[in-house]
Protein backbone atom coordinates (compact mmCIF):
# COMPACT_ATOMS: atom_id res chain seq x y z
CA UNK A 1 0.00 0.00 0.00
CA UNK A 2 1.38 3.41 -1.01
CA UNK A 3 1.06 6.64 0.97
CA UNK A 4 0.84 10.15 -0.38
CA UNK A 5 3.46 12.59 0.77
CA UNK A 6 0.83 14.25 2.99
CA UNK A 7 -0.07 10.90 4.54
CA UNK A 8 3.61 10.08 5.08
CA UNK A 9 4.16 13.44 6.77
CA UNK A 10 1.17 12.87 9.00
CA UNK A 11 2.42 9.38 9.92
CA UNK A 12 5.92 10.61 10.75
CA UNK A 13 4.50 13.46 12.83
CA UNK A 14 2.20 11.10 14.72
CA UNK A 15 5.03 8.69 15.50
CA UNK A 16 7.21 11.57 16.69
CA UNK A 17 4.42 12.84 18.92
CA UNK A 18 3.88 9.36 20.37
CA UNK A 19 7.60 8.92 21.10
CA UNK A 20 7.77 12.35 22.71
CA UNK A 21 4.74 11.51 24.84
CA UNK A 22 6.31 8.26 25.97
CA UNK A 23 9.58 9.97 26.87
CA UNK A 24 7.65 12.65 28.74
CA UNK A 25 5.67 10.03 30.66
CA UNK A 26 8.86 8.25 31.63
CA UNK A 27 10.82 11.41 32.42
CA UNK A 28 12.32 11.57 35.88
CA UNK A 29 10.97 14.50 37.85
CA UNK A 30 12.68 15.43 41.11
CA UNK A 31 10.23 16.39 43.82
CA UNK A 32 12.54 16.44 46.86
CA UNK A 33 16.17 16.16 47.86
CA UNK A 34 17.10 13.77 50.65
CA UNK A 35 20.23 14.54 52.67
CA UNK A 36 22.02 11.80 54.59
CA UNK A 37 24.75 12.29 57.22
CA UNK A 38 27.34 9.50 57.24
CA UNK A 39 31.10 8.90 57.40
CA UNK A 40 33.52 8.69 54.49
CA UNK A 41 35.18 5.56 55.93
CA UNK A 42 35.05 3.01 58.73
CA UNK A 43 37.75 4.51 60.96
CA UNK A 44 36.82 6.32 64.16
CA UNK A 45 38.59 9.43 62.88
CA UNK A 46 37.05 9.25 59.40
CA UNK A 47 35.61 12.54 58.19
CA UNK A 48 31.88 13.05 58.22
CA UNK A 49 29.97 13.78 55.04
CA UNK A 50 26.55 14.79 53.74
CA UNK A 51 25.25 12.95 50.70
CA UNK A 52 22.47 14.26 48.46
CA UNK A 53 19.82 12.14 46.73
CA UNK A 54 17.04 13.20 44.35
CA UNK A 55 13.53 11.81 44.89
CA UNK A 56 11.55 10.67 41.84
CA UNK A 57 8.09 12.24 41.97
CA UNK A 58 6.29 9.13 40.71
CA UNK A 59 8.02 6.24 42.45
CA UNK A 60 9.87 7.78 45.39
CA UNK A 61 13.05 6.05 44.21
CA UNK A 62 16.35 7.77 45.02
CA UNK A 63 19.23 8.58 42.71
CA UNK A 64 22.48 10.42 43.38
CA UNK A 65 22.08 14.18 43.46
CA UNK A 66 24.52 17.04 44.04
CA UNK A 67 28.11 16.18 45.00
CA UNK A 68 28.83 14.87 48.50
CA UNK A 69 30.30 17.49 50.86
CA UNK A 70 32.25 17.31 54.11
CA UNK A 71 30.13 17.64 57.24
CA UNK A 72 32.85 19.83 58.68
CA UNK A 73 33.82 17.36 61.37
CA UNK A 74 33.86 13.74 62.51
CA UNK A 75 30.91 11.47 63.33
CA UNK A 76 27.88 13.56 62.26
CA UNK A 77 24.89 12.61 64.43
CA UNK A 78 22.03 15.03 63.69
CA UNK A 79 20.76 17.47 61.05
CA UNK A 80 18.20 20.29 61.09
CA UNK A 81 16.67 22.46 58.38
CA UNK A 82 15.03 25.89 58.47
CA UNK A 83 11.33 26.03 57.57
CA UNK A 84 12.12 28.03 54.40
CA UNK A 85 14.50 25.20 53.38
CA UNK A 86 17.36 27.61 52.75
CA UNK A 87 19.69 26.61 55.60
CA UNK A 88 20.84 23.20 56.83
CA UNK A 89 22.78 22.46 60.02
CA UNK A 90 24.75 19.35 60.96
CA UNK A 91 26.09 18.36 64.40
CA UNK A 92 29.41 16.49 64.51
CA UNK A 93 29.91 14.54 67.73
CA UNK A 94 33.55 13.76 66.96
CA UNK A 95 34.79 17.35 67.19
CA UNK A 96 31.78 19.09 68.77
CA UNK A 97 31.11 21.32 65.77
CA UNK A 98 27.78 22.61 64.49
CA UNK A 99 28.14 23.55 60.81
CA UNK A 100 25.80 25.79 58.83
CA UNK A 101 25.20 25.17 55.10
CA UNK A 102 23.11 27.06 52.58
CA UNK A 103 21.12 25.17 49.94
CA UNK A 104 21.32 25.78 46.20
CA UNK A 105 18.57 25.37 43.61
CA UNK A 106 19.50 21.77 42.87
CA UNK A 107 20.38 20.65 46.37
CA UNK A 108 23.96 21.93 46.38
CA UNK A 109 25.35 22.55 49.88
CA UNK A 110 27.75 25.40 50.67
CA UNK A 111 29.43 25.62 54.07
CA UNK A 112 28.99 29.05 55.69
CA UNK A 113 29.84 29.20 59.39
CA UNK A 114 30.69 26.91 62.31
CA UNK A 115 30.38 26.98 66.08
CA UNK A 116 31.66 24.61 68.76
CA UNK A 117 29.02 23.16 71.10
CA UNK A 118 29.41 23.14 74.90
CA UNK A 119 29.86 19.38 75.18
CA UNK A 120 29.31 16.59 72.68
CA UNK A 121 26.28 17.39 70.50
CA UNK A 122 23.58 14.72 70.43
CA UNK A 123 20.66 16.37 68.63
CA UNK A 124 19.82 19.72 67.04
CA UNK A 125 16.60 21.44 65.94
CA UNK A 126 15.47 24.78 64.49
CA UNK A 127 12.23 26.51 65.46
CA UNK A 128 9.59 27.25 62.81
CA UNK A 129 10.29 30.99 62.99
CA UNK A 130 13.93 30.28 62.02
CA UNK A 131 15.10 32.46 64.89
CA UNK A 132 16.80 29.87 67.12
CA UNK A 133 18.91 26.77 66.77
CA UNK A 134 18.71 24.39 69.74
CA UNK A 135 21.59 22.07 70.60
CA UNK A 136 21.31 19.15 73.03
CA UNK A 137 24.72 18.05 74.29
CA UNK A 138 26.27 15.95 77.02
CA UNK A 139 26.65 13.79 78.83
CA UNK A 140 28.61 15.47 81.65
CA UNK A 141 26.62 17.54 82.13
CA UNK A 142 23.65 17.19 79.77
CA UNK A 143 22.71 20.64 78.44
CA UNK A 144 20.22 22.38 76.16
CA UNK A 145 21.55 25.55 74.52
CA UNK A 146 19.76 28.13 72.38
CA UNK A 147 21.64 30.00 69.63
CA UNK A 148 20.07 32.90 67.75
CA UNK A 149 19.90 32.76 63.96
CA UNK A 150 20.22 35.74 61.64
CA UNK A 151 19.57 34.89 57.98
CA UNK A 152 20.77 31.41 58.87
CA UNK A 153 24.01 32.51 60.53
CA UNK A 154 24.54 31.14 64.04
CA UNK A 155 25.10 33.70 66.79
CA UNK A 156 26.47 33.43 70.33
CA UNK A 157 24.47 31.34 72.80
CA UNK A 158 21.67 33.24 74.54
CA UNK A 159 20.51 30.55 76.97
CA UNK A 160 21.89 27.31 78.42
CA UNK A 161 20.07 24.94 80.77
CA UNK A 162 21.56 21.93 82.51
CA UNK A 163 19.24 18.95 82.71
CA UNK A 164 18.64 18.14 86.39
CA UNK A 165 16.29 15.96 88.42
CA UNK A 166 13.81 17.09 91.05
CA UNK A 167 12.06 16.12 94.28
CA UNK A 168 12.74 12.59 95.58
CA UNK A 169 14.96 11.90 92.57
CA UNK A 170 17.28 14.81 93.33
CA UNK A 171 19.07 12.67 95.91
CA UNK A 172 20.47 10.65 93.02
CA UNK A 173 21.58 13.61 90.98
CA UNK A 174 25.10 12.18 91.08
CA UNK A 175 24.04 9.72 88.38
CA UNK A 176 24.85 10.55 84.77
CA UNK A 177 22.00 11.74 82.56
CA UNK A 178 22.37 10.60 78.94
CA UNK A 179 20.60 13.05 76.57
CA UNK A 180 19.00 11.53 73.47
CA UNK A 181 16.26 13.50 71.66
CA UNK A 182 15.01 17.01 70.95
CA UNK A 183 11.82 18.57 69.55
CA UNK A 184 10.50 22.14 69.21
CA UNK A 185 6.81 23.03 69.18
CA UNK A 186 5.55 24.38 65.86
CA UNK A 187 4.34 27.53 67.63
CA UNK A 188 7.92 28.13 68.89
CA UNK A 189 6.69 28.34 72.52
CA UNK A 190 8.46 25.34 74.04
CA UNK A 191 11.28 22.84 73.58
CA UNK A 192 11.37 19.23 74.84
CA UNK A 193 14.32 16.91 75.33
CA UNK A 194 14.62 13.27 76.36
CA UNK A 195 17.26 11.71 78.59
CA UNK A 196 17.81 8.62 80.73
CA UNK A 197 19.93 7.67 83.73
CA UNK A 198 23.05 5.78 82.82
CA UNK A 199 22.34 3.37 85.68
CA UNK A 200 18.81 2.67 84.46
CA UNK A 201 19.89 1.10 81.21
CA UNK A 202 23.57 0.32 81.06
CA UNK A 203 23.77 -3.50 81.13
CA UNK A 204 27.01 -5.09 82.27
CA UNK A 205 28.60 -1.95 83.66
CA UNK A 206 29.04 -0.34 87.07
CA UNK A 207 26.13 1.46 88.71
CA UNK A 208 27.04 5.14 88.74
CA UNK A 209 24.46 6.59 91.15
CA UNK A 210 25.28 6.83 94.88
CA UNK A 211 23.88 3.42 95.88
CA UNK A 212 22.97 0.17 94.15
CA UNK A 213 19.37 -0.16 92.99
CA UNK A 214 18.77 3.57 92.76
CA UNK A 215 18.37 3.80 89.00
CA UNK A 216 15.66 6.22 87.88
CA UNK A 217 13.31 6.11 84.88
CA UNK A 218 13.78 8.01 81.63
CA UNK A 219 12.62 11.59 81.35
CA UNK A 220 11.17 14.32 79.18
CA UNK A 221 12.41 17.78 80.18
CA UNK A 222 10.37 20.76 78.99
CA UNK A 223 11.40 24.39 78.55
CA UNK A 224 9.37 27.45 77.63
CA UNK A 225 10.92 30.05 75.33
CA UNK A 226 10.81 33.59 76.64
CA UNK A 227 11.94 37.01 75.47
CA UNK A 228 15.33 36.96 73.81
CA UNK A 229 15.21 33.19 73.51
CA UNK A 230 15.71 32.57 77.23
CA UNK A 231 14.80 28.99 78.18
CA UNK A 232 12.90 28.40 81.42
CA UNK A 233 12.50 24.87 82.74
CA UNK A 234 8.97 23.67 83.38
CA UNK A 235 8.25 22.77 87.00
CA UNK A 236 9.06 19.07 86.72
CA UNK A 237 10.34 16.67 84.07
CA UNK A 238 7.92 13.84 83.30
CA UNK A 239 8.75 10.14 83.29
CA UNK A 240 9.41 8.49 79.91
CA UNK A 241 9.83 4.74 80.25
CA UNK A 242 13.34 3.39 80.85
CA UNK A 243 15.51 4.45 77.92
CA UNK A 244 13.85 7.15 75.79
CA UNK A 245 15.65 7.53 72.48
CA UNK A 246 13.71 10.14 70.48
CA UNK A 247 10.83 12.60 70.69
CA UNK A 248 8.52 14.24 68.13
CA UNK A 249 5.74 16.81 68.55
CA UNK A 250 2.78 17.12 66.19
CA UNK A 251 2.17 20.14 63.92
CA UNK A 252 -0.87 21.28 65.96
CA UNK A 253 1.15 21.59 69.21
CA UNK A 254 -1.20 19.19 71.00
CA UNK A 255 0.69 15.91 71.23
CA UNK A 256 4.19 14.52 71.84
CA UNK A 257 5.51 11.01 71.27
CA UNK A 258 8.59 9.35 72.79
CA UNK A 259 10.21 6.04 71.84
CA UNK A 260 11.34 3.79 74.71
CA UNK A 261 14.16 1.59 73.46
CA UNK A 262 14.21 -0.66 76.53
CA UNK A 263 10.46 -1.36 76.80
CA UNK A 264 9.63 -1.48 73.06
CA UNK A 265 6.99 1.20 73.48
CA UNK A 266 5.76 4.48 72.05
CA UNK A 267 4.71 6.80 74.87
CA UNK A 268 2.11 9.46 74.04
CA UNK A 269 1.61 12.77 75.83
CA UNK A 270 -1.00 15.51 75.59
CA UNK A 271 0.50 19.02 75.58
CA UNK A 272 -1.44 21.29 77.92
CA UNK A 273 -1.91 25.03 77.50
CA UNK A 274 1.00 25.68 79.87
CA UNK A 275 3.25 23.51 77.62
CA UNK A 276 3.40 20.86 80.37
CA UNK A 277 2.88 17.22 79.40
CA UNK A 278 0.22 14.77 80.53
CA UNK A 279 0.23 11.03 79.79
CA UNK A 280 -2.07 10.11 76.91
CA UNK A 281 -4.98 7.88 77.89
CA UNK A 282 -4.63 4.31 76.61
CA UNK A 283 -0.85 4.39 76.29
CA UNK A 284 1.90 3.40 76.03
CA UNK A 285 1.69 1.72 72.62
CA UNK A 286 3.51 -1.31 71.30
CA UNK A 287 6.41 -0.89 68.84
CA UNK A 288 8.91 -3.30 67.35
CA UNK A 289 12.13 -4.21 69.15
CA UNK A 290 14.43 -1.37 70.23
CA UNK A 291 12.64 1.68 68.77
CA UNK A 292 15.21 4.30 67.86
CA UNK A 293 13.53 7.24 66.06
CA UNK A 294 10.11 8.77 65.50
CA UNK A 295 8.62 11.25 63.03
CA UNK A 296 5.14 12.67 62.42
CA UNK A 297 3.47 13.19 59.07
CA UNK A 298 3.38 16.96 58.33
CA UNK A 299 -0.43 16.73 58.06
CA UNK A 300 -0.58 15.34 61.61
CA UNK A 301 -2.23 12.08 60.48
CA UNK A 302 0.47 9.43 60.90
CA UNK A 303 3.44 8.51 63.10
CA UNK A 304 6.39 6.37 62.02
CA UNK A 305 8.81 4.63 64.40
CA UNK A 306 12.04 2.88 63.38
CA UNK A 307 12.80 -0.37 65.22
CA UNK A 308 16.56 -0.84 65.24
CA UNK A 309 16.70 -4.51 66.27
CA UNK A 310 13.83 -5.66 64.02
CA UNK A 311 14.98 -3.51 61.07
CA UNK A 312 11.40 -2.38 60.49
CA UNK A 313 9.24 0.74 60.55
CA UNK A 314 6.05 0.78 62.64
CA UNK A 315 3.37 2.96 60.97
CA UNK A 316 0.53 4.39 63.09
CA UNK A 317 -2.58 6.37 62.18
CA UNK A 318 -3.53 9.08 64.67
CA UNK A 319 -6.88 9.89 66.22
CA UNK A 320 -6.98 13.59 65.37
CA UNK A 321 -9.06 14.38 68.46
CA UNK A 322 -7.11 12.48 71.11
CA UNK A 323 -3.75 11.86 69.46
CA UNK A 324 -3.96 8.14 70.20
CA UNK A 325 -1.96 6.09 67.65
CA UNK A 326 -3.29 2.89 66.06
CA UNK A 327 -0.84 0.53 64.41
CA UNK A 328 -1.41 0.26 60.64
CA UNK A 329 0.79 -2.81 60.06
CA UNK A 330 2.14 -5.32 62.58
CA UNK A 331 5.62 -4.23 63.76
CA UNK A 332 6.96 -7.78 64.02
CA UNK A 333 10.33 -8.65 62.53
CA UNK A 334 10.38 -9.36 58.81
CA UNK A 335 7.05 -7.63 58.25
CA UNK A 336 7.67 -7.38 54.51
CA UNK A 337 6.39 -4.04 53.31
CA UNK A 338 7.71 -2.21 56.38
CA UNK A 339 11.14 -3.93 56.51
CA UNK A 340 14.25 -1.73 56.26
CA UNK A 341 17.90 -2.54 55.80
CA UNK A 342 19.89 -3.35 58.96
CA UNK A 343 19.45 -1.16 62.07
CA UNK A 344 17.42 1.93 61.13
CA UNK A 345 18.26 4.85 63.42
CA UNK A 346 16.58 7.85 61.77
CA UNK A 347 13.42 8.50 59.75
CA UNK A 348 11.94 11.35 57.70
CA UNK A 349 8.94 12.05 55.45
CA UNK A 350 9.30 13.94 52.17
CA UNK A 351 7.95 17.48 52.69
CA UNK A 352 6.78 18.19 49.12
CA UNK A 353 3.88 15.75 48.80
CA UNK A 354 4.17 13.75 52.02
CA UNK A 355 4.02 10.46 50.12
CA UNK A 356 7.43 8.95 50.83
CA UNK A 357 9.19 7.78 54.00
CA UNK A 358 12.95 7.22 54.28
CA UNK A 359 15.09 5.61 56.99
CA UNK A 360 18.84 5.84 57.59
CA UNK A 361 20.15 2.33 58.29
CA UNK A 362 23.27 2.44 60.46
CA UNK A 363 24.63 -1.08 59.93
CA UNK A 364 23.14 -1.44 56.45
CA UNK A 365 25.07 1.62 55.20
CA UNK A 366 21.96 2.57 53.29
CA UNK A 367 18.66 4.43 53.08
CA UNK A 368 15.38 2.53 52.76
CA UNK A 369 12.45 4.10 50.90
CA UNK A 370 8.70 3.59 51.32
CA UNK A 371 5.47 4.82 49.73
CA UNK A 372 2.94 6.10 52.25
CA UNK A 373 -0.72 5.12 51.86
CA UNK A 374 -2.60 8.42 52.39
CA UNK A 375 -5.63 6.64 53.83
CA UNK A 376 -4.15 4.18 56.33
CA UNK A 377 -0.54 5.32 56.61
CA UNK A 378 0.63 1.80 55.71
CA UNK A 379 3.89 1.45 53.79
CA UNK A 380 5.04 -0.25 50.62
CA UNK A 381 8.64 -0.29 49.46
CA UNK A 382 9.93 2.01 46.72
CA UNK A 383 11.70 0.71 43.64
CA UNK A 384 15.26 -0.60 44.12
CA UNK A 385 15.29 0.09 47.87
CA UNK A 386 17.59 0.15 49.84
CA UNK A 387 19.95 2.79 48.40
CA UNK A 388 23.65 2.70 49.28
CA UNK A 389 25.14 5.50 51.40
CA UNK A 390 28.42 6.17 53.14
CA UNK A 391 29.53 4.36 56.29
CA UNK A 392 27.13 4.24 59.27
CA UNK A 393 24.49 6.84 58.28
CA UNK A 394 22.97 8.48 61.34
CA UNK A 395 20.58 11.18 60.12
CA UNK A 396 18.26 11.82 57.17
CA UNK A 397 16.25 14.90 56.20
CA UNK A 398 14.19 16.08 53.21
CA UNK A 399 13.90 19.35 51.26
CA UNK A 400 11.23 20.08 48.60
CA UNK A 401 12.28 20.91 45.05
CA UNK A 402 10.28 22.72 42.38
CA UNK A 403 6.87 24.34 42.51
CA UNK A 404 5.33 22.10 45.13
CA UNK A 405 3.49 23.36 48.19
CA UNK A 406 4.82 21.61 51.27
CA UNK A 407 2.35 19.55 53.27
CA UNK A 408 0.73 20.96 56.39
CA UNK A 409 -2.28 20.56 58.62
CA UNK A 410 -5.49 21.69 56.92
CA UNK A 411 -6.99 24.83 58.51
Amino acid sequence: MKFSKLSQLFLVSSIGLLVATLFSACAITTIDYIFVASSAGSGTSSAGQIETYAVDAQSGALRTGAPTVSSGGVNPVSMAITSDYENLYVANAGNGSIVHFTLGLHGELTSKDTITATGTPVAIAVNQANTYLYVLSGPIPAKLTAYPLSSGTIGAAVSTNTLSLYGAYAAYSGDTLIPTGLSVLANNAAVYVTAYDQSAYNPGTTITCPSNGCANPGWVFGYTVGSGGVLTALANPIEAGIKPTAIATDPTDRFAYVTDYASNQLIGYTILSSSTLSFMSGGPYRTGDEPSAVTIDPRGKFVYVTNSLDSTVSPYSLNLATGAPTISVSPTAGAGANSTDTQPVAVTIDPAVGRFVYTANYLGNSVSGFILDPTSGALSQTQATPYLTGFHPTAVIGVPHGNYSTQSVAP
